[in-house]
């Protein structure tokens, strides 16, 4: 093996993205060490509370869960959940979070999935991000500005999931405002296609950002032994950003309702307008159809039919008959 390649090993290990995972220990006031793995159990001081990381498709970390919490509660840390949520099992707290991955875009913004294993004294995190650098280990270990408690730990990933979604959120806004300048300046047909698929996009961020504030909201709620007063604040608080985030995707659906009934309406007074025009093109050649059409009867008494100039005097009184139209129809603003 290359040094590249040692180093990127050494480097995902580091992170507890393979492996069985790794250990973060929180002494309850601020600060954070890891924790060596060779060691058995890590030492917790008595306000403290200590953290396990891994990938849940790493096969030791799932032989690792299985020891730890049972088959069945292993199988939930594991398997791949649709939908955030939170549920309680006795003391102890499941919740399920999808965060945007790093360097999305609005159209693309990818779901990965963190499932926590809440209680007191210890959190297991198995997911495929790289945990570490989502919560700012480093950060916090320079700063000692690290969570106190295991549920100011799932405030902060509420959070640092709401800060990956609200710059999108902002682009999903500029988004609508030029497809609303282009209403004003291009017309109806170069912003439909564009409306509808931010409409698409606005109901997938529902999808993600209604669903965190509920995890939120249930865990503050549950009676669990090791939630304080102040991690039900903070919690609550994690929960209002969300609420947040959520409120201004609505705003901007019902944005978006706003710029598709203008659209309609646009659609509604081109059709109008063409309509018009064609009733006004039926009402100036209607009498000429019936003039021609009268002068064309193969009869006999037929005025001017000998006439040498009776044709142009026929296209004359057309033309005076249709002028005539148009500047009465004018007159009355129908054209």
């Amino acid at each position: 093996m290359d040094d590249g390649a040692a180093s990127i090993s050494e480097k995902a290990a580091r992170n507890g993205t393979v492996g069985a995972g790794i250990v973060l220990v929180f002494d309850g006031k601020g600060g954070v060490t890891r924790h060596a793995t060779g060691e058995e159990k890590p030492h917790v001081p008595a306000r403290g509370f200590y953290v396990v990381s891994g990938n849940s498709r790493a096969p030791e970390f799932k032989v690792w869960l299985k020891q730890e919490v049972g088959i069945f509660n292993a199988d939930l840390l594991t398997v791949p959940s649709s939908r955030s949520r939170c549920t309680v099992l006795d003391d102890k707290a499941l919740v399920v979070m999808r965060v945007a991955r790093p360097g999305a875009e609005p159209d693309d913004i990818g779901r990965q999935l963190m499932t926590m294993w809440i209680e007191k004294g210890r959190v297991i995190i198995a997911s495929e991000l790289n945990v570490p650098d989502f919560l700012g280990i480093t950060q916090w270990e320079q700063s000692r500005h690290a969570p106190v408690s295991p549920a100011d730990l799932v405030t902060r990933l509420g959070l640092r999931s709401a800060d990956r979604l609200e710059p999108l959120v902002e682009m999903l806004g500029d988004r609508l405002d030029d497809i609303e300048e282009g209403l004003i300046v291009r017309g109806a047909n170069k912003t439909s296609d564009r409306l509808a698929h931010l409409r698409r996009t606005l109901i997938n961020f529902r999808r993600l950002v209604w669903p965190l504030r509920d995890v939120l909201n249930t865990l503050e709620i549950e009676e669990l032994s090791f939630l304080t007063a102040r991690d039900r604040l903070k919690l609550r608080e994690a929960s209002g950003r969300a609420a947040r985030l959520g409120d201004e995707l609505q705003a901007l659906s019902e944005r978006a309702v706003l710029v598709h009934e203008q659209i309609i309406d646009s659609r509604s007074e081109e059709m109008n307008q063409t309509m018009l025009l064609l009733a006004a093109v039926t009402v100036v050649f209607m009498p000429l159809t019936l003039l021609t059409g009268v002068l064309g009867m193969n009869v006999s008494g037929i005025p001017f039919s000998d006439n040498f100039h009776a044709f142009w005097v026929v296209c004359l009184t057309m033309l005076i008959i249709a002028g005539g139209l148009v500047w009465w129809m004018r007159k009355r603003h129908w054209l």
